[in-house]
């Protein structure tokens, strides 16, 4: 089992190596959407270890998204966005004191919604970006990448 894991971070490390930063946003809804699906199971399940833990992770990560929001160039779009994770962030706090499953599939919804839209904008640019895909980028880190994003 260690090494399924091990594969599964070795991979995504590289992933996140060579990764734009639009698919870097991508993998950061990935990563919260799949906390919450595992937040919501946990829920179901009763088991109020896990569904905390998973609820901090997707909270912690909301603030990863929100913290690269550049407000001088995104303007109003950067305020929304803003607004839009503290709206998640504390529904899922709400979700966590009521232990509501419904909430939380709302909240997965939501995410799931923009996430999409995100990667819908990554279609549209690829032919702009050569189209450069993470796993054929992400050879070595010293190749030098840039990891540098704002949303």
């Amino acid at each position: 089992m260690k090494t399924i894991v091990d594969a599964r971070r070795i991979y995504q490390d590289s992933a996140v190596r060579g990764a734009t930063p639009i698919e870097l946003v991508i993998l950061l809804y990935d990563s919260a959407i799949e906390d919450m699906r595992r937040a919501l199971r946990a829920m179901q399940q009763s088991d109020i270890e896990t569904r905390a833990s998973q609820i901090s992770h997707a909270l912690m990560v909301l603030q990863q998204l929100q913290g690269t929001l550049d407000f001088e160039r995104g303007g109003s779009a950067a305020r929304q966005f803003e607004q839009f994770y503290n709206l998640v962030r504390a529904k899922l706090l709400e979700a966590q004191m009521r232990s509501s499953p419904e909430l939380m599939k709302q909240q997965i919804r939501y995410l799931s919604e923009v996430r999409d839209c995100w990667a819908q904008a990554r279609r549209m640019l690829e032919p702009r970006l050569g189209a450069v895909t993470p796993a054929a980028s992400a050879a070595t880190p010293e190749e030098g990448s840039n990891n540098k994003w704002s949303a």
